[in-house]
């Protein structure tokens, strides 16, 4: 991350924070899954936690050896910074990448504790080396620091006399370049989560256009293809336009043969009729003897006629059924086709709001 962090380990997990007032609640610190790194800060020899999402720092946790991370779930593990007040918890997409974590915590925390029983062990050492030269000194044994001194500046009596404004202003001097020094470090840090932002930023970019510029190739694509489609459609609905004109004939038809039937058997009854008069006449006038064969001829004529009537209304309820079935056949299709295009103009629909929405979002 720069000159004084250096990345150890970096995963993604969604980020929270205790609710400061409940102490309960989770408080959600990122709208979605963020990078969470671990650092090591080379100016104060510690290790830290930072997480970035945006330009906002939602994570700057410094890990000493007292803290602990706790699972509180196969998802989600915690750990309290007394520091910033406050519990921050991390919610991973996996129980491998939870496990990782915990891991490495485990890892920087003993690392924390390792360096701090090394700074320890610094300053007692700076304390014991000051206090063997405050007693050399108070027993009047020159110390290699001060004979140098004396050997540089001159006698004691000398340096009594000429560096005591000289050290005030040296040590004016100092405070003010350790002030400049750590301002400049604060801006360096500063500068570098910045930098780091913007990176991280104009890579998120990078890959929402790319992936934009696939997404414009793929609807590119699926709209020559509905085009087609369409086209395609128009012309089976130019065809089945054409079958519903047939279908209507058919119906005209249908309902002349209707009329035709109806005729017919207005007819066969009519001769039913007549033939029973017949039948009542050969029986009731036993003197038309004589005429008997000529009525015989005559109901024969009309039973061959009935016969044909009959055959003809056979053959016309079989051209109705028929006809009924084509029609019933041509409503199935009919239906299903109108199904299918239903779906087709709905994708078609929601492939144009789609396009819609890609112009609206460039």
């Amino acid at each position: 991350m720069g000159l004084f962090l250096h990345p150890i380990f970096t995963t993604r997990a969604h980020v929270f924070q205790i609710d400061p007032n409940t102490k309960k609640n989770w408080m959600p610190a990122s709208k979605q899954a963020v990078t969470v790194s671990y650092f090591y800060d080379v100016t104060r020899n510690s290790y830290r936690i930072i997480s970035v999402d945006g330009a906002k720092v939602i994570i700057n946790s410094t890990i000493t050896p007292n803290m602990t991370f706790t699972k509180t779930s196969q998802k989600f593990g915690q750990w309290a910074d007394s520091r910033a007040n406050t519990v921050f918890g991390l919610g991973f997409s996996s129980e491998q990448q939870l496990t990782k974590f915990a891991e490495k915590f485990q890892e920087v925390k003993e690392a924390a504790k390792i360096a701090k029983d090394k700074t320890q062990e610094k300053i007692e050492t700076s304390s014991d080396h000051s206090q063997v030269i405050h007693c050399g000194r108070e027993s009047g044994r020159e110390t290699p620091s001060s004979t140098q001194a004396s050997s540089v500046n001159g006698t004691d009596d000398e340096k009594a006399s000429h560096t005591g404004p000289a050290n005030t202003h040296l040590k004016s001097e100092n405070d003010k370049l350790k002030i400049a020094l750590t301002q400049s470090a604060a801006n360096v840090k500063k500068w570098e989560i910045e930098l780091q932002t913007l990176r991280e930023s104009n890579a998120r970019l990078t890959t929402a256009l790319q992936e934009s510029a696939a997404s414009v190739e793929q609807w590119k694509r699926q709209f020559s293809i509905c085009r087609d489609e369409n086209d395609r459609l128009r012309n089976k609905i130019d065809e089945l336009e054409e079958q519903c004109s047939e279908i209507n004939r058919e119906k005209e038809k249908n309902t002349q043969l209707k009329r035709r039937i109806e005729e017919l058997e207005a007819e066969l009854r009519e001769k039913e009729t007549e033939l029973k008069d017949l039948r009542k006449q050969s029986e009731i006038i036993p003197q038309l003897m004589s005429e008997c064969e000529y009525v015989s001829e005559k109901l024969e004529a009309a039973e061959r006629d009935n016969q044909n009537l009959e055959d003809k209304v056979r053959s016309l309820k079989t051209d109705i059924e028929e006809s009924k079935y084509r029609q019933r056949h041509l409503k199935v299709e009919l239906k299903s086709f109108l199904e299918v295009l239903d779906g087709k103009i709905d994708d078609l629909h929601d492939f144009r709001r789609g396009l819609s929405k890609l112009g609206t979002d460039n």
